[in-house]
């Protein structure tokens, strides 16, 4: 599943990280209640799985936005307002009957660019997404980075404009508030899709500012970035992500580091939350040299498990 204040998905992925089939739905967001929410993304569970009755569903990973708590059992993502505090693990458990994890949609991307995507092979990098809202999860030592509540790598919430926009989170000038989705469509009074030049080149300056943050602090190399407004404003983002990036990232450790667009397109959502299920039961791993805990290929799948 993944759970994002534009739209929710649901999908079956092998454990060689290959979607076979999947269904979206714009996000409720006038739905009356969160008992209400949760039944939309029921639905779809059972559209999906009505179509596939060939598959046996073994666990049910799930990426959603965040904050939530440890192990992921209560939700609060920013930009659904009608899940706070919400018990989405055991909502699915019902659901399903299967061994469900819910982490931070953007630390489920980490592990997916890390299994099929840009980031494979790699044992330290940055991936984020940046669209409705900004997320982000760090891979260091092969190692996904939880934190004490499972938020770690939450760098939307990064300052990147001192005493700028007042952040959902209640901070101001955080980059989720100078660059996200919602916030272009704030500040333009328009989509974010729309957005001119001018506009599209401040949001990659901002977010190459919040990647040579992590660089400097984090000693890594690479950063891969998903979501509508990345990979939607495609070259011109990127290139004024990157200058930025150079200008910031000047340290020995940290210059040169790179801003990418995540290899997984619109998939890697769907692989990334797929990448937390198989991972809890221990049937994936890295695909470079194994760690512990970590996310990759396996050889040897069979074809009819998801």
């Amino acid at each position: 599943m993944d759970v994002g204040g534009t739209k929710l998905a649901a999908g079956l992925v092998n454990e060689q990280g290959r979607l076979l089939d999947w269904a979206s739905v714009p996000t409720p967001n006038t739905a009356p209640s969160a008992k209400a929410l949760f039944a939309v993304l029921s639905d779809l569970i059972h559209k999906v799985l009505d179509r596939s009755p060939s598959y046996d569903v073994v666990v049910c990973g799930v990426g959603s936005g965040g904050p939530m708590t440890g192990g992921g059992d209560r939700v609060s993502p920013l930009n659904i307002p009608q899940w706070r505090g919400f018990e989405l693990r055991a909502c699915l458990v019902q659901v399903l009957g299967v061994t469900t994890v819910v982490d931070n949609d953007a630390k489920a991307l980490a592990l997916g660019e890390g299994w099929t995507g840009a980031a494979a092979g790699i044992d330290n990098y940055l991936a984020m997404v940046v669209s409705t809202g900004i997320g982000g999860g760090i891979v260091l030592n092969g190692q996904l980075l939880e934190g004490a509540d499972g938020n770690a790598g939450h760098i939307g919430h990064l300052i990147v404009e001192p005493g700028g926009r007042l952040c959902r989170c209640g901070a101001r000038g955080c980059l989720e508030a100078e660059a996200s989705g919602r916030s272009i469509e704030a500040l333009t009074g328009r989509p974010a899709a729309l957005a001119d030049a001018t506009v599209v080149a401040r949001t990659g300056t901002l977010v190459g500012r919040g990647v040579a943050s992590v660089a400097n602090l984090c000693d890594l190399k690479l950063a891969v970035a998903a979501g509508s407004v990345a990979l939607g404003y495609r070259e011109p983002f990127f290139a004024a992500a990157q200058a930025e990036i150079d200008r910031c990232a000047r340290l020995d450790f940290s210059r040169g580091t790179r801003l990418l667009p995540a290899g997984l397109g619109p998939q890697g959502p769907l692989v990334g939350a797929a990448a937390v299920g198989w991972r809890a039961i221990g049937r994936a791993r890295w695909a470079s040299t194994p760690h512990p805990g970590g996310c990759g290929q396996v050889p040897g799948t069979p074809t009819g498990r998801a």
